[in-house]
């Protein structure tokens, strides 16, 4: 009963963020000054046509009025037939079986909002995977390797590189290997996603690439920190003055313990990842969520940008909740509380 108790609260306080966030990014889209019916319009459009745009939009309706059709449409349920999006009720909708998700259409696209995310997010989640992946390796490795040799030359070059990839922003780092991998050197193309496996392998390494040196830093000083700190406590002295071996006295009683906030870094920058990683996507021109609401800002695409943004609140939001279900796991006392 504790563990479903735990559970229950963590996604009730899901469910809430999510509404608060999505809510405020609607109201504060609408409020913007802008017109985004001139926008579809054009700047060369008569007040007349405008207004008629306007209408079918529903921008002549108050905010409030906008925001309870919004929700009403959000999630609803609907006919299974495969064929409900020609229907125009259900025309922006996408759907597993009978629920439906609705977040309008793109004002500039006029497509359905769900399809133009469907389209990017595998992107984004591929980059995101990968990135992590490069982070945890990189830094974990080399933390290890630095507390392991604490006040040596390695461990100072370790920690002054560590500081160096956190104090540089992403886009000096990425800006910094196109010009040596891709202009320079030529291993690796300049930007884009490229077509099939092979291609999209060397396409993604670079963004990959820049995004987990950058994150890599962060591991590097914690699990340093956390090691150095651990690998005095008494249970690892007592397991030396054992014979424990030392590769099992490292792994086993040193790294294992500290999971719990290695597993807190990988969570949050994993959500913050599947989000949209704007600065990056923008830098290697990679077609995922990022990039996206970019371009959906510039265009005033409301639509869209309440849509990136609902994404993005997710997926911190489902990764926090995760790394909240692991820590009961990694520490039982949690789900008492």
């Amino acid at each position: 009963m504790n563990a479903l108790r735990f559970v229950g609260r963590r996604l009730a306080w899901a469910a809430l963020v999510v509404f608060l966030v999505t809510t405020a990014t609607f109201v504060l889209n609408r409020a913007l000054p802008s017109d985004p019916a001139r926008m579809v319009a054009g700047a060369q459009a008569r007040p007349s046509d405008v207004a008629k745009i306007r209408k079918q939009l529903g921008l002549d309706r108050s905010i409030a009025e906008q925001y309870g059709i919004f929700l009403q449409r959000l999630v609803h349920l609907g006919p299974r037939e495969p064929d409900v999006r020609s229907t125009s009720e259900h025309a922006s909708c996408g759907h597993l079986g009978a629920l439906h998700v609705d977040l309008g259409r793109s004002y500039q696209q006029r497509r359905p909002v769900v399809t133009i995310i469907a389209d990017r997010l595998p992107r984004t989640v591929v980059l995101a995977l990968a990135a992590v992946t490069i982070s945890v390796l990189l830094g974990v490795g080399s933390g290890l390797l630095a507390a392991l040799r604490r006040n040596t030359w390695l461990d100072t070059t370790t920690v002054a590189i560590a500081l160096l990839g956190i104090s540089a922003p992403t886009f000096v780092l990425g800006v910094a290997l196109q010009w040596l991998l891709a202009y320079q050197l030529r291993w690796l193309p300049l930007s884009g996603a490229g077509e099939g496996f092979v291609d999209g392998l060397r396409h993604l390494a670079l963004p990959a690439l820049t995004l987990g040196v950058f994150g890599a830093a962060y591991y590097t000083r914690l699990v340093r920190g956390e090691m150095i700190e651990l690998l005095e406590a008494d249970y690892v002295r007592t397991a030396r003055a054992k014979g424990v071996a030392g590769w099992r006295v490292v792994l086993v009683h040193g790294l294992r313990n500290a999971l719990v906030p290695i597993v807190t870094v990988v969570g949050l920058e994993l959500g913050a990842l599947l989000g949209g990683a704007v600065i990056t996507e923008q830098i290697f021109s990679w077609p995922g969520i990022g990039s996206l609401a970019v371009r959906a800002m510039r265009d005033r695409d409301g639509p869209v940008i309440v849509g990136t943004v609902l994404v993005g609140a997710v997926a911190i939001v489902l990764a926090s909740l995760v790394v909240d279900l692991l820590y009961a796991l990694l520490d039982p006392r949690i789900r008492a509380r």
